[in-house]
């Protein structure tokens, strides 16, 4: 990898038992509620796996429109469908084990297209990150409370 081209930062902050909200960097943007669905959590927004389904999806369609605006030919319509399959790993814990994508978009001549198809994933940050792995640093930083606060939900195995 290169040096950094730009960074963001998010804050997450737990509401209570699985159940997070996001804070982004921008004012103009809103709050994210995050949470695992029964029986972990009460599903009162998405999980984290279909917050990455997402962005697969919202960025290729993204990618997309960019690429065929650049060409100047117009979208009529665009519809992305992201289907997902959760599989296990050898120590039986759930994994994303593909994520399929595709696109239905509605342009004046698919003729004209033939060179975005080609080229549009290439500029996906987020599928193509995915594709490629991630370096994902993790730390911890433990510390004890100075108010007691509610009891944390005990974790479920699915």
């Amino acid at each position: 990898m290169s040096q950094p081209a730009g960074s963001f930062q998010l804050q997450i902050d737990q509401v209570q038992d699985y159940e997070f909200r996001v804070r982004f960097d921008k004012p103009s943007l809103p709050e994210l509620v995050v949470d695992e669905p029964p029986p972990l959590g009460k599903e009162v927004g998405p999980n984290p796996a279909r917050l990455l389904a997402a962005a697969v999806g919202s960025c290729l369609s993204a990618s997309l429109v960019f690429c065929l605006n650049r060409a100047k030919i117009p979208v009529r319509d665009l519809t992305t469908n992201v289907s997902v399959d959760l599989t296990r790993n050898d120590r039986k814990r759930l994994r994303i084990g593909r994520v399929s994508v595709e696109l239905h978009v509605a342009v004046d001549d698919p003729t004209e297209v033939a060179s975005c198809v080609d080229a549009y994933e290439d500029f996906c940050v987020v599928t193509q990150s995915v594709r490629d792995g991630l370096n994902v640093e993790v730390g911890i930083d433990l510390r004890a409370s100075a108010t007691p606060g509610p009891p944390q939900a005990e974790p479920v195995t699915p």
